[in-house]
C-alpha cells in the first residue's frame, strides 16, 4: 500500500506539473507581447523569476544551505540542462514552426528517457511500455498536425528541437535518483537561477527593445511562478516517486494542456484528427498515471536488496 500511495502521489506531483506547462505557451505569449523581448530573453526571465521565488521560499522558510559533492552536482546538472532545453527549444521554434518543435521536443523525451534507462538497466523497455509510448506520440502527432517542409533552417531548427529533448530527458533521468539532504524546492532555486546567468547574453544579444507594463509585469510574474516554479518543483520532486520513464510521459500534458486552453480562450480551431489525437493522448496519460506505482516498487525492492 505505502508503494502504491507514493507513486500516486509521485505520479499526481507530474500531473500537476504538466497541466501547469501547458500554461507556459499562453503567458508567454503575453509577456512577448507586451514586453516585446526575445524568445531566448523570455526563457531567460522565466528561469530567473521562477528561481529568485523559490530561492526567497528557501531563505523564509530557512531551508539548509546544500551541503556535499553529490548535491552541488544536482544543482549543477539542473544549472546547465535547463537553459539548454529551453534555448535549444525556444531557438528550435524560431528556426521551424511551434508545431514542429513541439512535436519532436516534448515527443523524443520519453523516448530518449526509454533508451537511456534500458542501456543502464534501471528499466527494460518491455512491449507494454514501448505501446503506451507509441500511443503517445501517435496523439501528439495528431494534435500538433503535421509540420510544414523547409529548407536549411527548419533542418537546423530541428537538430536544435532534437538537443533540447536530449538535454529535458537526461535531466528527467537524473532528477528521478533522489539525493540525501536535498529537496526539489532547493535545487530547482538555485539551479533556475544560475541557468537564468547563463542564459543572460544571448538574451541580451537577441533582445532589441524591452516595453515594460503593468500588465507585461504580471504576465512575467505569472509566467515565473505557475509553469516554472511551481510546475519544475513537482515535476523533479514527482520523479524520485514515479519514476523518469512515468514523468516523461505525463510530461506530454503540456501540449495537450495548451491545446485546450488555446481553443477555449484563444478561440483557435482544432479538426477531427486534433481532438482524435487529443482523445489517444489522453487515454495514453491515463494509462501511465495508473501504471506509475511499477518503477516505485522496483527501486524499493532494489534498495532493500
Amino acid at each position: 500500500m505505502s508503494v502504491s500511495l507514493s507513486a500516486r502521489v509521485g505520479a499526481a506531483d507530474l500531473v500537476v506539473a504538466g497541466i501547469l506547462w501547458g500554461t507556459g505557451g499562453l503567458l508567454g505569449t503575453l509577456v512577448q507581447r507586451s514586453t516585446q523581448l526575445s524568445p531566448v530573453a523570455v526563457a531567460a526571465l522565466r528561469l530567473a523569476v521562477g528561481g529568485l521565488l523559490l530561492v526567497g521560499l528557501c531563505v523564509l522558510t530557512r531551508r539548509a544551505v546544500p551541503r556535499g559533492t553529490a548535491a552541488w552536482r544536482r544543482i549543477g546538472a539542473v544549472a546547465v540542462l535547463a537553459p539548454v532545453f529551453q534555448g535549444c527549444y525556444f531557438g528550435a521554434v524560431a528556426l521551424s514552426s511551434v508545431s514542429l518543435a513541439t512535436l519532436i521536443t516534448i515527443g523524443m523525451s520519453p523516448v530518449v528517457v526509454a533508451v537511456i534507462e534500458h542501456l543502464t538497466g534501471r528499466r527494460a523497455l518491455d512491449r507494454t511500455r514501448a505501446r503506451g509510448i507509441a500511443l503517445a506520440l501517435a496523439g501528439l502527432a495528431l494534435l500538433v498536425g503535421a509540420p510544414g517542409a523547409g529548407g536549411s533552417r527548419v533542418l537546423l531548427g530541428v537538430t536544435l528541437a532534437l538537443a533540447a529533448a536530449t538535454a529535458f530527458a537526461v535531466l528527467t533521468v537524473i532528477c528521478a535518483v533522489p539525493v540525501p539532504g536535498l529537496d526539489a524546492v532547493t535545487s530547482t532555486g538555485i539551479g533556475f537561477t544560475v541557468g537564468a546567468v547563463l542564459l543572460a547574453f544571448p538574451a541580451a544579444v537577441t533582445t532589441t527593445a524591452i516595453h515594460l507594463t503593468t500588465n507585461g509585469l504580471l504576465a512575467v510574474l505569472a509566467l515565473g511562478l505557475f509553469p516554472t516554479a511551481i510546475a519544475y518543483t513537482c515535476y523533479f520532486r514527482g520523479l524520485t516517486e514515479a519514476g523518469a520513464g512515468t514523468g516523461a510521459l505525463l510530461a506530454l500534458l503540456e501540449p495537450l494542456t495548451g491545446t485546450l486552453l488555446a481553443v477555449w480562450f484563444l478561440d483557435e480551431q482544432l479538426g477531427v484528427a486534433g481532438w482524435a489525437g487529443a482523445v489517444l493522448l489522453a487515454i495514453a496519460l491515463v494509462a501511465t498515471g495508473r501504471g506509475a506505482e511499477e518503477p516505485a516498487a522496483l527501486r524499493i525492492r532494489e534498495q532493500a536488496g
